[in-house]
């Protein structure tokens, strides 16, 4: 995931009820092997925007652990400011929508995403864990560190 700044506006995907985790989320997606976190992120960014990012700071890990699977799931989250190009006309994840940062965390979200938000705008990085209880069908227990 990356947000992108402008001033004090951020880019955000409207995403449709019909693409999964609706509401407004910052682009970003799975990596392509065996491109680097880096390289990807600046892929999706792209494919999703039209943007092209570079300059990325990385801002920390939203990593999602299910014991009973045995299985982690992580999500690399970076910044920047750093942007050349236009947005897509008709992109392919949801309206592209340039949003105040005072008013970003009133609009729909995911709300493991809104937990995040602020996090990319502080200082140093922040790790999260998040441990699913696959039994019961949801989170169990958050713990959040800024480093």
């Amino acid at each position: 995931m990356c947000m992108v700044q402008n001033g004090d506006n951020v880019l955000l995907i409207k995403r449709p009820d019909n693409r999964g985790f609706p509401g407004f989320l910052a682009p970003g997606g799975k990596i392509d092997f065996p491109e680097s976190l880096v390289e990807g992120a600046c892929r999706e960014v792209e494919e999703e925007t039209g943007l092209c990012v570079s300059n990325l700071v990385f801002k920390g890990i939203d990593e999602y652990v299910n014991p009973q699977k045995n299985v982690r799931y992580m999500v690399f989250n970076y910044w920047t400011d750093t942007f050349d190009g236009e947005t897509l006309l008709d992109p392919p994840e949801g309206e592209l929508v340039w949003v105040s940062m005072n008013e970003a965390l009133d609009l729909p979200m995911q709300d493991w995403f809104k937990e995040r938000f602020p996090l990319f705008f502080e200082e140093g990085t922040f790790e999260i864990q998040r441990v699913w209880d696959a039994k019961r069908e949801q989170q169990e227990k958050v713990k959040i560190r800024i480093t």
